[in-house]
């Protein structure tokens, strides 16, 4: 078996951020969100993997490399632009060729891994296994309606109206029937090739496309509310270290997590927290599920439930919630702001708020 990840696509919803990094490598507490996904196809003993990248692919290939840190063997290809899922399948024809696979968005977070879901189809005669979730607003996902027996009935991408609330995570299983389906599908009015109109195409030509309804958590990261909220989830269970230097001025409680060469002075830390190495906390307060990327400077500042990337600096400015800060950002206090702070700042920024 393969897998296909696909770490293209444009990330709108991301923006400004994604206007100078891949949204799959946007961290969660600490590491790349693609990594997660890389590590469970490892986990559920797939090697060969292709990556799917468009106009962020050689910043992707300069972070995943090869594939040997996660012992896998990796295959790179370019997708000219974003034409849609089943496009991507597409393209991957002569790396798939007949082998069944898992195809994995690079964005997307699940806890629990892949390991059961992928035996249970190896040993099974579906020729699609789709994860479903149910979710409060489905007009933002591929939507499947399900019938009396479960089977599916429908599958719809973005509607306006869905029929259902049952979601498409995106973690997709396929056997080499696909690719007929995806060479007779048509652009949507979006003009994407939609991997729900290769999988209706299955479904209406008799295929057996069994859907697994999950019961674990599952994201799109696609959002800062979903990137926060991915961290939160994996900051809950890390076991604390402390590697770095820590004065006796600071207070510390909880699960915190100080890399190699890091600092912390005179501050008051509340876990779950990540402080990522050389960075240096100085007078501050940092709240619960917090990371704090590499390199970074925190100096007479509060922030909790956020996330600060590589190389970034927050000074004098109090308080910071529910915000994601780009790498090689610098926060510093102006005169005549409000006193509210919620962030969305890209890459080199340089903004000055009211301490």
């Amino acid at each position: 078996m393969k897998a296909l990840v696909l770490a293209g696509g444009r990330g709108t919803r991301l923006r400004p951020l994604t206007n100078t990094s891949a949204k799959q490598l946007f961290p969660v507490a600490n590491k790349p969100v693609l990594f997660y996904g890389l590590e469970a196809i490892r986990d559920a003993g797939i090697v060969e993997v292709g990556i799917v990248v468009g106009d962020t692919g050689a910043e992707v290939r300069r972070v995943v490399g090869d594939g040997s840190q996660f012992g896998l063997r990796i295959t790179y290809l370019q997708q000219e632009a974003p034409l849609g899922l089943a496009h991507c399948v597409l393209i991957a024809r002569e790396f798939l060729a007949d082998d069944d696979f898992v195809m994995y968005l690079g964005d997307n977070f699940l806890v629990g891994g892949i390991q059961e879901l992928v035996a249970a189809f190896t040993g099974a005669d579906y020729s699609a296994q789709l994860l479903l979730t149910p979710v409060d607003d489905p007009r933002s996902y591929g939507v499947a309606q399900l019938g009396r027996s479960g089977q599916i009935v429908g599958l719809w991408e973005k509607p306006d109206e869905p029929e259902s609330d049952l979601a498409i995570v995106g973690v997709y299983m396929f056997t080499p029937a696909v690719h007929e389906a995806v060479r007779a599908i048509k652009p949507s009015a979006r003009g994407e090739l939609e991997i729900t109109d290769a999988i209706q195409w299955l479904v209406s030509n008799g295929y057996h496309v069994h859907s697994h309804l999950i019961t674990g958590y599952w994201k799109d990261t696609g959002r800062v509310q979903d990137m926060l909220e991915c961290n939160r989830i994996v900051l809950e269970s890390i076991a604390p270290r402390v590697l770095g230097t820590v004065d006796d001025r600071t207070q510390i409680t909880g699960r915190v997590v100080i890399e190699q060469g890091a600092v912390v002075e005179g501050s008051v830390l509340r876990g779950p927290i990540v402080v990522g190495a050389d960075s240096k906390i100085v007078g501050s307060y940092l709240g619960p599920f917090t990371s704090i990327g590499d390199g970074c400077t925190l100096e007479d500042a509060e922030i909790e439930y956020s996330i600060v990337m590589n190389h970034s600096t927050v000074r004098g400015v109090s308080r910071i919630e529910a915000s994601l800060i780009g790498k090689g950002v610098e926060v510093t206090p102006a005169p005549q702001t409000p006193r509210t702070h919620q962030l969305v700042i890209g890459d080199h920024s340089t903004v000055r708020i009211r301490g």
